[in-house]
């Protein structure tokens, strides 16, 4: 859960239990719309090729991107020409855009410029999820498959399979908002063709999946990048002896720490809000030192990184069974809203 999230989202406190009638009207709201939704195929936009969903229930990141980033790899490797799409939160694009490799992360958002360089493929954005997939097929005619990038509750674009990733830390107290930091109810994920879980789920996550398949997710790296220079690469025994400054401005900066120490790097951690805008003067200490950035932080970074700045870039580990499950819920055209 991101820093800056409200302490009454970690426990149910007082506070919480006296925002309780919110959440309630905040949730009979939700499932009103998604009731109206699916009542009424006039509303939903089907694309001319399946769309994935890869979303999750609760506000804060629960490891969506290398999702995606794997989900595409898998796609390619069964002979699929797989598009982008996402909201690009934190940039600033009216409408909808195409986003280059090269793009700036505050006109497109880090997560699609992130996306836009790890996958290679067509990246679109734009708050109206259909019509930044339609800007990316009219481009992109050769696309036969959109993966949405968030979006669960976007209901007014048809989904063919949904995807929920589920780091349970991200879930808090796991009631709705203002109350809690759910989006949707936990049996919500009933619903979801697969759940991707991003650590360890406890019994009470477990009985509210119900039956949908769980898959279990870690991310794994093995080198650090030069920000200044990619080719240059080292691995952390680089580091061994010499304190790490770990930046990450994430959902979940201590999983970045953790994984870190883990390796056996003496880190120091300087966690900063989800999506957060690096500016220089955010990497300005410590001169000499190491700096090792997330991937999605490192593309805001990079125009003004010093010599002692690396990335660390993972990807997501998922069991085959995962890509299959998909693949098969493809060719027989399921289709949700």
């Amino acid at each position: 859960m991101a820093r800056s999230s409200p302490e009454w989202w970690r426990r149910r406190s007082l506070l919480a239990h006296l925002l309780r009638p919110l959440s309630t009207l905040f949730g009979a709201l939700a499932a009103t719309r998604r009731r109206r939704y699916r009542s009424d195929p006039r509303r939903v936009e089907r694309l001319p090729v399946p769309v994935i969903i890869v979303g999750n229930i609760a506000v804060g990141g629960s490891g969506k991107t290398p999702v995606v980033d794997w989900l595409v790899r898998e796609l390619r490797a069964a002979g699929w020409t797989p598009g982008v799409v996402s909201r690009g939160y934190g940039g600033h694009v009216g409408g909808v855009a195409l986003v280059p490799a090269d793009g700036a992360t505050s006109l497109y958002g880090d997560e699609p410029v992130l996306l836009a360089r790890l996958t290679g493929c067509p990246v679109a954005v734009g708050a109206d999820r259909p019509a930044a997939a339609n800007a990316l097929l009219a481009r992109h005619p050769e696309c036969d498959v959109i993966v949405s990038d968030d979006g669960l509750q976007h209901y007014r674009l048809a989904r063919d399979v949904e995807l929920a990733v589920v780091d349970e830390r991200t879930l808090g107290n796991r009631w709705l908002l203002p109350a809690g930091p759910l989006r949707e109810p936990l049996t919500r994920l009933r619903e979801v063709d697969m759940v991707i879980a991003h650590g360890p789920l406890s019994a009470v996550v477990r009985r509210a999946i119900g039956d949908t398949p769980v898959f279990p997710m870690r991310l794994e790296g093995d080198d650090f990048i030069s920000l200044q220079d990619a080719a240059h690469r080292c691995r952390p025994d680089t580091f061994m002896g010499r304190r790490v400054h770990a930046v990450a401005g994430i959902g979940r900066p201590e999983r970045f720490f953790d994984q870190l120490r883990a390796m056996g790097l003496d880190v120091v951690p300087h966690p900063f809000p989800d999506h957060h805008p690096f500016t220089a003067a955010d990497l300005a200490f410590a001169p000499g030192e190491a700096k090792v950035l997330t991937s999605k932080d490192a593309v805001k970074c990079s125009a003004f990184a010093s010599a002692d700045t690396w990335e660390f870039p993972v990807r997501a580990q998922i069991p085959a069974g995962a890509a299959e499950h998909i693949l098969e819920k493809l060719s027989h055209g399921r289709q949700t809203a």
